[in-house]
């Protein structure tokens, strides 16, 4: 079997913790760069990475290299535009870190650039390949819940705002704060499970204003902290946020923060049926609860290496040319919410979809 070869673009914490050790399991994949405007990132990487074979600093060496097939976008939010498009345009198959981009116009145009290239471009959303978001996905089209009317989450955690004053904090670099970095993931995967739900409207609060004063936040740990600039930098993002999604299957309800001020983790999503419930532990198991029995249990459910998983169907979609769960067209719903969501935050009204 031939190997399929890629670049990485990007050396960063995703890159580092995820996507780079992944791609070293899979004996089909030829990682011929490394790439990363630091230069130490990408020889550092390049070092750490027995399967890279040349770190570079400029993306378009990779582009225009006949033998690479395929570009692993791993950058901040703002670059994936820019990036996954010069990829694409180059015939280049893409795979795209979460969000597709910072707003759904551009994600939109992503999606068709790389339709108008016979090109596949996959977007990073690990939950759809988790096993046990895939197992709950089951039990959802098996009508072990019922008619699911409602969903509720939280992804909230106390005084963990990311790299403060850096690209995380920074609207024209992120497109956002803890919606477009945790809320994806949770609106992405409720999609998923519910087997597809159309939205109808969308309705948001926001607030900025734990780390106003960013010299003055106080912190525990702090992820991304040498990407911090509380000098000099600027925190002009939302680290709390609510909101109802109203779709053709079931209500959805959200809250999210960065850093509120409750000394408590919180990160679960609850599937209410008629049937049945569940409450699934973000990144872990979900509990059943039968309503003809009133038992509840956890299935046994292997937990599986979600990032290889995701990588290993993003070279297997290459190597066939066919759309899989990771495409960008199954991503796009999400990032239509995200967008009518910030817009509700604005305006302070619900925004129709």
């Amino acid at each position: 079997m031939k190997k399929i070869t890629v670049a990485v673009v990007g050396c960063g914490r995703i890159a580092n913790s995820a996507h780079l050790p992944a791609l070293d399991e899979m004996d089909d994949v030829r990682v011929k760069y490394v790439c990363d405007i630091v230069k130490e990132k990408a020889e550092k990487a390049l070092k750490d990475f027995p399967k890279a074979e040349k770190a570079i600093t400029d993306y378009k060496i990779a582009l225009s290299d006949e033998e690479v097939d395929a570009v692993m976008v791993l950058t901040p939010n703002y670059a994936h535009y820019t990036v996954t498009v010069d990829a694409l345009n180059a015939g280049k198959h893409v795979f795209c870190e979460k969000p597709i981009t910072v707003d759904y116009i551009r994600s939109k145009e992503m999606a068709d650039i790389a339709d108008k290239n016979g090109r596949i471009l996959n977007i990073g959303l690990c939950n759809r390949f988790d096993s046990r978001v895939e197992l709950l996905a089951r039990y959802v089209a098996e009508g072990k819940l019922g008619n699911i009317y409602h969903v509720a989450c939280s992804f909230r955690n106390f005084r963990s705002i990311p790299g403060l004053g850096g690209p995380f904090t920074t609207k024209e670099q992120s497109g956002g704060g803890v919606l477009i970095d945790w809320g994806v993931h949770f609106i992405d995967l409720i999609l998923y499970v519910l087997g597809g739900a159309r939205p109808l409207s969308a309705s948001c609060c926001a607030y900025n204003g734990t780390a106003k004063d960013m010299k003055a936040y106080k912190y525990r740990t702090m992820w991304a902290e040498d990407t911090a600039d509380v000098v000099n930098g600027t925190c002009d993002v939302e680290d709390f946020i609510s909101g109802l999604i109203r779709t053709d299957k079931a209500g959805i309800t959200f809250t999210g923060a960065w850093a509120q001020n409750v000394d408590k983790d919180e990160m679960w999503v609850d599937f209410l049926g008629d049937k049945g419930g569940v409450r699934l532990t973000y990144a872990g198991n979900f509990t059943f609860t039968d309503s003809a029995t009133l038992e509840s249990f956890t299935p046994e459910c292997e937990k599986n290496k979600r990032y290889l998983e995701e990588d290993k169907a993003f070279i297997q979609s290459v190597r066939d040319l066919k759309k899989n769960k990771g495409n960008v067209v199954y991503a796009l719903e999400t990032a239509k919410i995200m967008d009518a969501l910030y817009a509700s935050a604005a305006s302070g009204k619900e925004i129709k979809l």
